[in-house]
């Protein structure tokens, strides 16, 4: 596993440089299935850092089975194409897409430092 490492820029800020990963799952979806990944447990707190076919429409949820949205305002406990997100070890993560397209979708974890939820 990989612990997360803010690389620096040419003025020695902290730039957005990850270090490669062992951690990285990834699936294609076929429309309307939800499908999960389960972040590692070997460390308690994680980053997971999503990447997505371009233009697909990957619907994440932390708390639940994912659910693509409707057509009309509403509350929902699934985000759109999140970039990153803080997770504990043993979280699952539920994906699914409305998009007939057999979208892919990767995760890569990095270790981080203990946060308050």
């Amino acid at each position: 596993s990989t612990k997360l490492c803010m690389t620096r820029d040419i003025n020695s800020y902290n730039a957005f440089g990850i270090l490669p990963t062992y951690d990285v799952q990834g699936t294609s979806l076929a429309v309307s299935t939800a499908q999960s990944f389960t972040v590692p447990d070997n460390y308690p707190n994680w980053i997971a850092i999503f990447t997505y076919t371009p233009g697909a429409n990957i619907w994440v949820s932390f708390t639940t089975t994912a659910t693509v949205a409707g057509s009309s305002v509403a509350s929902l406990t699934s985000v759109l194409n999140p970039s990153a997100r803080q997770v504990k070890g043993g979280d699952t993560i539920s994906v699914i897409t409305g998009d007939a397209t057999a979208p892919f979708v990767c995760v890569e974890f990095q270790i981080i430092a203990p946060y308050q939820n």
